[in-house]
Parts: C-alpha cells; sequence; structure tokens
C-alpha cells in the first residue's frame, strides 16, 4: 500500500471513530509506530487531523483541497476496480438509460461498461469528457456529453447548459462518485457546479448508486449534493468501518462490500 492511500484510510478512520491510536494502526496496516507517527504529522499539517499523544483525533474543518485526475487515479485503484466491478450488477436491463458522473472509480467502471454484450443497447449520459471519449472509441452509439464548461482539473462538464439538459432527462440508474460521505452532510464534493451536476443526477434518476471506497467515508468536503435518504445503494471495499456500514444500513441504504 502506497503511504498516499494509507493515510487516506487513516483520515477516514479517524472521521469514523474520533480517535485513532498509533499501536492500533501499525498493526491495522503492518508498519512500524514510527511510519504511523510520520503519517499522523502529515495530516496534521494538512488539517485532516490533530495530532494528540498516542495517537489523533478528527478534524471538524471541511476539505476544501481537490486532486487532479492522475492523483485521484492512483488512490486506492484496487478498491475501485472491485467497486466497479460490483457496479455492475445495477445495470438496468438492455434500452435503459444510465447516468454517469465524472468521478474516477465510474471512469472505471465506464470502462467495464464498454465491454458488456449488451453494452450497445444502452443510452448513456455522462458529464466527463473522458468517459465519453472512451465510450465512443469503443464504438458505443447511445452516449451523450452534456454540454457546457469544462472544469480542467477533473475534466468534468458544468455550468447551466448542462444543468438545463439535465433537467428534461431521466435515467434508471444514476452512477455517482463523491469526494467524501458522511451521515449528516451526506455526499459532498469541493466545487458548487459540479456538485449541482451530480444533485440534478441523482434526482433525475429512479436509483441512485454511489461508487465510495473507503477512504472517503467520514470526510466532509465543502458542498453537499444528497443526502443519505437519496441514496438507495453504496458500494465500498472491505477496509470500510464496521461501525459505518451498520449506520448506513440502519438508515435503509442497501450497503455491498466489494471484494
Amino acid at each position: 500500500m502506497y503511504a498516499e492511500e494509507r493515510r487516506r484510510q487513516i483520515a477516514s478512520l479517524t472521521a469514523v471513530e474520533g480517535r485513532v491510536n498509533v499501536t492500533e494502526l501499525a498493526s491495522r496496516f503492518d508498519v512500524t509506530a514510527e511510519t504511523i507517527r510520520r503519517d499522523l504529522a502529515v495530516l496534521d499539517r494538512e488539517g485532516v487531523v490533530h495530532r494528540v499523544h498516542g495517537g489523533a483525533v478528527a478534524s471538524q474543518t471541511f476539505q476544501t483541497a481537490e486532486f487532479s485526475l492522475d492523483a485521484r487515479f492512483r488512490s486506492a485503484p484496487t478498491a475501485k476496480s472491485a467497486i466497479a466491478r460490483a457496479a455492475l450488477e445495477f445495470l438496468p436491463e438492455p434500452n435503459g438509460g444510465l447516468f454517469l458522473d465524472s468521478g474516477t472509480t465510474i471512469g472505471t467502471l465506464a470502462e467495464l461498461i464498454s465491454e458488456q454484450q449488451d453494452a450497445r443497447q444502452w443510452s448513456i449520459v455522462t458529464n466527463s469528457l473522458s468517459i465519453a471519449l472512451n465510450l465512443a472509441n469503443k464504438g458505443l452509439a447511445e452516449v451523450q456529453l452534456l454540454g457546457g464548461s469544462v472544469r480542467a482539473i477533473t475534466q468534468a462538464v458544468v455550468g447551466d447548459t448542462a444543468l438545463r439538459t439535465l433537467a428534461l432527462m431521466r435515467a434508471d440508474v444514476a452512477f455517482i462518485g463523491t469526494n467524501a460521505l458522511t451521515l449528516d452532510h451526506g455526499l459532498s464534493t469541493a466545487d458548487a457546479q459540479e456538485a449541482a451536476i451530480k444533485s440534478a443526477m441523482v434526482t433525475n434518476a429512479h436509483k441512485v448508486v454511489v461508487l465510495c471506497d473507503s477512504t472517503k467515508l467520514g470526510n466532509d468536503y465543502l458542498v453537499s449534493f444528497a443526502s443519505i435518504s437519496d441514496i438507495d445503494v453504496v458500494i465500498t471495499d472491505a477496509s470500510a468501518p464496521e461501525s459505518y456500514v451498520t449506520a448506513l444500513r440502519e438508515r435503509e441504504v442497501d450497503v455491498i462490500i466489494a471484494d
């Protein structure tokens, strides 16, 4: 496991549990206590956690920092692949409609969709330049890229034109990525314009399937775009804290653990 991925998991655990212990973290990740102390020092400098004697406690601030697409693709690649494979179970019947947003795990799912026997029978709407290009290159004819402005950091199409188009559309399933998921703030991201697109997809889909690796659980970003009650399914990985999985299921969310 790369240090960046380990730190993201530590941040998520701290947010979920409220407090973490150096010794327990060292055992969990099979590294030395000194390695964990360095990780906590980095997270403390970034404002993600607060260092305390023997460990760290959760920071209460909302995150605003965004990472490049390359950095996002490098984060938790094994978990994202497993989550995307599990998401295939929620594809609608042929001739159904899909919303695919601009998340990197959604991009992995799009690659798998293009390989399905019935792929050309689905009508797919996306605001992701990379996803639309990939699906078109694979020969899928029913792919619509929303029009509007492009955010360079995520290659996502946003703005009023995209929102007006989405307002006229409905989909059987919306596959949604998120920067963070908490019980009270719901799904959140750093940018208000991307949040608006995600929110419109959630509102106009019959079923909402969230692809969310465990490093995002318990974290909060500035802009909430959906509440827990808006979600039908959350697909995450085996590192998700059991307490969080239980809490989501108690709120009638179908939680799938991908492996």
